[in-house]
């Protein structure tokens, strides 16, 4: 089993950054694809970000402002997040799981609590 635990989310104003992290716990392996998810009130969970040993994944909307990173020693993702809009606003979820694609099919191994994200106009 993994546990994952996000912080660092928060109230900014648009233009503004905020730096997610996700800690790993448990039976870690540096080989799993993480990262991040996010929800709207009223929307579907939708992928934000993956990285894996070798490549980074982005969706359309965000590329370009956010980052994510991981680090392998610490097992911990992290997603630098910038220029935020307030349609960036949702609680956003930390994932982990065996496969990328599992990003793709949403069909995670493990899902974090979340945390929210709140940018306003």
């Amino acid at each position: 089993q993994v546990q994952l635990e996000e912080s660092g989310g928060g109230l900014v104003q648009a233009g503004g950054s905020l730096r997610l992290s996700c800690a790993a716990s448990g039976h870690t392996d540096s080989t799993y694809a993480m990262g991040w998810f996010r929800q709207a009130p009223g929307k579907e969970r939708d992928f934000v970000a993956a990285i894996t040993t070798t490549n980074t994944y982005y969706q359309h909307s965000v590329k370009g402002r956010f980052t994510i990173s991981r680090d392998n020693a610490e097992n911990t993702v992290h997603l630098e997040m910038t220029n935020l809009k307030p349609e960036d606003t949702a609680v956003y979820y930390c994932a982990a799981s065996l496969h990328y694609s599992d990003f793709m099919r949403r069909t995670l191994d493990y899902w974090g609590p979340g945390t929210q994200v709140t940018v306003s106009s």
